[in-house]
């Protein structure tokens, strides 16, 4: 299967998801603030609204991919799962005699486990009894590999750009690993093969710069936006806009600069797009951020001028002249309440037709009064994580946008 992405709208054929299990059983009141997340959740009910997420996907006629199926269709290889538990699990993660305790323990598990654990992480008690100064200076519960929690938010890992895929050198150490999963799936899964890498194909080769998915919308054919963000660095963009144009991947790039907090952490928590001339918009928005128009330069360098304001800018950056700002008229507490649960962060089916949270009710009405269709999802727990339906995917293939 080829993939192809030239819009945040065209009609969805292909989608990555990742059905939240063991991980999110790993949050504690002690480590999830560290883990990046706000609330506990309960996972029963979080997986249950995932399973309505990905049927609603699937009605739409669109092919739903696992995760957690394609790594275990790659891991499958005994060769290949050794080789990756080797490239994980090292002496300098967890001293020598833990190390091969550690990597026993991952490769007699089944595939589908091995998966599991992968994602989850793997405690000192599962491991069983270990000997060695680093296993001594250890309790059962702690972890040797750190679970991946926030994998459930496909699209910061990685996205895909034409018919190529940028894989996300991720801000913060606890996601990084998440990164690795994709760049395995996307090596040596034969749905995947021949597949471009524009960015990020090799493991921390732009630390510390870091970009991640969740700042990167696809607005037009030949054109991005990019969030330089809490999670997003201005170098980090900076690299992925050179070897983008150096690539000839996209020919213009808007650059947002966001505040940094928790509420604006990416991007699409505060703009979408929900038709081919449409994005919903966080109503405080345009006054806070800045916006830059970056086009390829003389020698692999990068021109930059500023941009009016951000609607403008993404009118540029779609290459279509045309661009309409829907943004919920909401009182300022309750547009707080629905930014904090991502009521901007929808997901586009085709043009106009969106999946959003079904708890952001005000801005629900007004998508639906401005002609979008909007098929709402259950959202009491897979909102706790601060993502919405965007975040929850990433995109393989899409239709074109006719011109």
């Amino acid at each position: 299967m080829s993939g192809e992405i030239r819009s945040e709208v065209g009609t969805l054929r292909s989608v990555i998801v990742h059905r939240p299990d063991l991980e999110l059983h790993r949050l504690t009141p002690g480590n999830k603030d560290e883990l990046l997340f706000d609330e506990l959740v309960w996972v029963e009910k979080a997986r249950e609204e995932h399973d309505v997420f990905g049927a609603t996907i699937a009605r739409a006629g669109v092919e739903v991919l696992y995760l957690s199926k394609l790594l275990e269709e790659v891991l499958i290889d005994a060769e290949l799962a050794l080789e990756f538990v080797e490239a994980h699990v090292t002496e300098d993660l967890c001293g020598r005699r833990l190390a091969n305790r550690v990597r026993r323990f991952l490769l007699e598990l089944p595939v589908p486990e091995l998966v599991r654990h992968l994602v989850g992480g793997v405690t000192l008690e599962e491991v069983g009894e270990a000997q060695g100064l680093v296993a001594a200076l250890h309790g059962p519960d702690d972890f040797i590999l750190t679970p991946l929690p926030n994998a459930v938010f496909m699209r910061d890992s990685s996205v895909w750009v034409g018919s190529g895929v940028i894989l996300s050198p991720m801000n913060r150490p606890v996601r990084q690993r998440e990164t690795d999963l994709l760049r395995l799936v996307y090596g040596l899964h034969p749905m995947f093969a021949g597949t471009p890498i524009w960015f990020g194909d090799q493991p921390g080769e732009h630390y510390p710069a870091s970009v991640e998915g969740g700042d990167i919308l696809v607005v037009g054919d030949r054109g991005l936006a990019i969030g330089i963000s809490e999670r997003t660095t201005p170098s980090g963009a900076a690299a992925l806009a050179a070897r983008l144009f150096d690539q000839n991947v996209v020919d213009r790039i808007l650059a947002v600069e966001l505040p940094k907090a928790r509420s604006t952490m990416h991007l699409d928590t505060v703009v979408t797009m929900v038709d081919v001339d449409s994005v919903v918009l966080y109503p405080k928005i345009r006054q806070q951020v800045r916006t830059l128009e970056v086009t390829p330069g003389a020698d692999g360098h990068l021109n930059v001028a500023e941009a009016t304001d951000l609607l403008s800018g993404l009118r540029w950056a779609t290459g279509r002249g045309e661009m309409r700002s829907i943004e919920p008229p909401l009182q300022s507490v309750q547009a707080e309440r629905e930014q904090w649960n991502d009521a901007n962060n929808t997901f586009a089916l085709a043009p106009g037709e969106v999946v959003a949270y079904e708890r952001n009710v005000a801005t629900n009405e007004v998508l639906e009064e401005a002609g979008i269709t909007v098929h709402r999802i259950p959202s009491y727990e897979l909102s706790r994580g601060r993502g919405g339906p965007r975040c929850m995917t990433c995109p393989v293939r899409r239709d074109p946008i006719p011109t």
